[in-house]
């Protein structure tokens, strides 16, 4: 008699052991939803954010452009401002002789885009590379509109504004 009650004790811590296993997952699964619903809106509420201060900065820095680019083109997503201006400036995606805490031009800012978006550029573009050359190529395809410069110093605004161009209007344009 003795070894049929360690048998069914073996059962039952077995039983048990299912039982609060599968209790378990009902509880995640009922609370993941909960928890990712949370991440999404704090995600949102932190792009939100930081549109609004983009938005609010009159002269931008080569350091956040390369954060906001490379994560509008689906390159790489950055909280660091430095390691996105690292990032691009490895790949050559800047002029020569730039740092992150630079104000920003449109020509390199040009440049940076066409290289993140992927954009062929003109005959001189894919030959010499250079910023100027990328400046003329977006407003060529009308994505850089108004009176501008190459040397203008880039605002949040307009940064916004040129990306929303490319996302929204010329998505043939973007390989």
């Amino acid at each position: 008699m003795k070894k049929s009650k360690k048998v069914n004790t073996k059962k039952q811590t077995a039983k048990n052991r299912r039982k609060t296993g599968i209790l378990t997952l009902l509880i995640a699964l009922f609370f993941a939803p909960c928890l990712l619903a949370q991440q999404t809106e704090l995600a949102q509420q932190t792009a939100a954010y930081e549109i609004d201060s983009l938005l609010q900065t009159s002269a931008i820095t080569y350091a956040q452009a390369a954060r906001f680019i490379l994560e509008a083109s689906d390159r790489a997503v950055f909280t660091d401002p430095e390691e996105a201006f690292r990032y691009a400036q490895e790949r050559n995606w800047f002029g020569r002789n730039v740092t992150a805490e630079q104000t920003a031009r449109l020509d390199v800012v040009s440049k940076l885009i066409m290289s993140a978006f992927e954009i062929r550029g003109g005959l001189l573009f894919s030959i010499t590379g250079r910023p100027r050359y990328a400046y003329r190529e977006l407003v060529y395809l009308n994505i850089i509109q108004g009176r501008t410069e190459p040397g203008l110093n880039v605002s949040g605004e307009l940064l916004l504004f040129i990306t929303g161009r490319i996302l929204t209007n010329h998505q043939g344009v973007v390989q």
